[in-house]
């Protein structure tokens, strides 16, 4: 559906958002992971090296008590290895054997698609894609001060979803 109005363009653009949400959550379910144990996993064979988990928080956009939460129950159930870091407070993670094996049989596969469907647009297409969704993602940001707390209420919690 193409249209020049900017409301039914929007619409169009949270619709393939939702839909793309969708398709991830869909390949867990399928793939037999939560949601945030994939993207935990995801995380791990992209960066291809350990990370800590504030690392995986910010790189997640996901808060500390879910994916502590996550990694507690990975590394129980033998998938995640947690290493004493570089200082007291922070763990490096590492995946087990049985943690790589998983991801083999799992999010590699994802990527490989992912990959598969990114290089069916033109570089010239990724260049485009990415430019202009990072512009937008940052257009976003910049206006979020622009929101304002519904009347009577505070928002003490800047990242409390309802």
């Amino acid at each position: 559906m193409k249209t020049n109005r900017p409301k039914e363009r929007l619409t169009e653009y949270n619709d393939i958002i939702k839909e793309n949400d969708h398709i991830y959550d869909r390949l867990a379910r399928i793939l037999g992971l939560s949601q945030c144990g994939f993207w935990i996993l995801y995380a791990l064979r992209a960066e291809n090296t350990p990370l800590i988990q504030s690392e995986l928080c910010a790189g997640l956009y996901l808060p500390k008590q879910t994916i502590n939460s996550a990694l507690k129950k990975m590394e129980k159930e033998g998938y995640l290895e947690l290493v004493r870091g570089r200082d007291q407070r922070s763990k490096q993670i590492l995946l087990t054997a049985k943690g790589t094996r998983l991801c083999e049989r799992t999010v590699d596969q994802v990527i490989r698609i992912e990959q598969d469907a990114f290089e069916g647009l033109s570089c010239k297409e990724q260049d485009a894609f990415l430019s202009l969704f990072h512009k937008y993602t940052d257009l976003l940001k910049k206006n979020i001060p622009k929101i304002t707390c519904p009347e009577g209420e505070e928002n003490e919690h800047e990242d409390t979803i309802i």
